[in-house]
């Protein structure tokens, strides 16, 4: 596999047949950042399924569980939490501690199951996914494409279907308190149920996305935003198109590009999560402005033939020297 950039990837998959309707960079190497927990989630649908887990079923929380970097519930070394909230934990909050708990109940140690969480990679078809751990924290050996990605969401809605319901969550009570979302392109788009939120400093924002207009669902992947909004109007836009059946022009895709927030001196890891999470969604998603129309025409640089590779900015192609303990949301 290539060596994970902080650029721009997208893809636009029909459900119905699984025509590919726009593709830009979709094989390009990436960090999955939160997207990873797709996979913890799989696995975990799995095993209630199989009976081996159950929903209300009390998992143990480990220190090691506790101990894991923000996005996260804050549970405590000897507590205990349900699958089904650690499920939403995973899908609200993107809490790395409740994916470290899952992993560990199912697994016995972490390590052992991101070995299961490769080899179900493998099973479902994701030839350049890597996982590293169950949380998508920052590490440099974690690997997927846009097309592995939307792999795995599509495997998420069809193997489980009676579990797919989890992902439209916007917030739930957790012990007394109100645990809200980071999907807010889900309040804003209509027919968007699901999937997941993905941020690191060397992934930059990443969504997956799967929504039905007329009985007809689509399932889009984007990489490597630079910001949550435009990495959301993106999104959308990708999505509008594909449901008109029209490809998103390339050069759309490429702008959004992220370049990893680590130099010294800029605001921490820390406040950049925070103030990314807090950015307001923009008006209305759907169409892009004549400011980006400008931007678009003036940084168009790439084809817009299907699967074609978009050159990154400078200041993104780069290689990602350090992911460092940058949160995952």
């Amino acid at each position: 596999m290539g060596i994970a950039h902080a650029g721009s990837s997208a893809i636009v998959v029909d459900d119905t047949d699984g025509q590919v309707i726009t593709a830009v960079n979709p094989d390009e190497a990436a960090h999955p950042a939160s997207l990873a927990k797709m996979m913890t989630l799989y696995l975990t649908f799995q095993a209630v399924q199989n009976g081996t887990l159950k929903m209300d079923q009390e998992l143990p929380v480990s220190s090691w569980a506790a101990s894991k970097a923000p996005t996260k519930l804050d549970l405590r070394n000897g507590q205990t939490i349900s699958v089904e909230d650690c499920v939403l934990g995973m899908i609200t909050k993107s809490a790395n501690d409740a994916a470290t708990v899952v992993a560990e109940g199912m697994g016995g140690t972490e390590s052992h199951f991101v070995e299961m969480m490769n080899a179900q990679a493998q099973l479902l078809g994701m030839s350049s996914t890597r996982f590293a751990n169950a949380s998508g924290l920052p590490d440099p050996e974690d690997t997927t494409t846009a097309r592995d990605m939307s792999k795995l969401a599509m495997a998420l809605y069809h193997d489980f279907p009676q579990y797919s319901h989890y992902f439209s969550t916007k917030e739930f009570m957790f012990r007394g308190r109100l645990v809200r979302g980071h999907n807010n392109l889900m309040d804003k788009y209509p027919g968007m149920d699901g999937l997941k939120t993905g941020y690191t400093n060397a992934a930059g924002f990443n969504l997956a996305s799967t929504a039905v207009k007329d009985g007809r669902r689509l399932f889009s992947v984007v990489l490597g935003g630079r910001t949550a909004s435009t990495r959301d109007r993106l999104m959308a836009r990708l999505l509008d198109d594909g449901f008109e059946n029209q490809e998103t022009p390339a050069e759309l895709v490429a702008q959004v590009g992220a370049a990893p927030v680590v130099a010294k001196g800029r605001r921490s890891a820390a406040k950049a999560t925070a103030v990314a999470d807090a950015t307001p969604s923009s008006r209305r998603h759907h169409r892009r402005s004549k400011a980006d129309a400008v931007a678009a025409r003036s940084t168009a640089t790439c084809s817009k033939k299907k699967a074609v590779t978009c050159p990154a900015p400078k200041a993104t192609a780069r290689k990602v020297a350090s992911v460092g303990s940058s949160p995952d949301k």
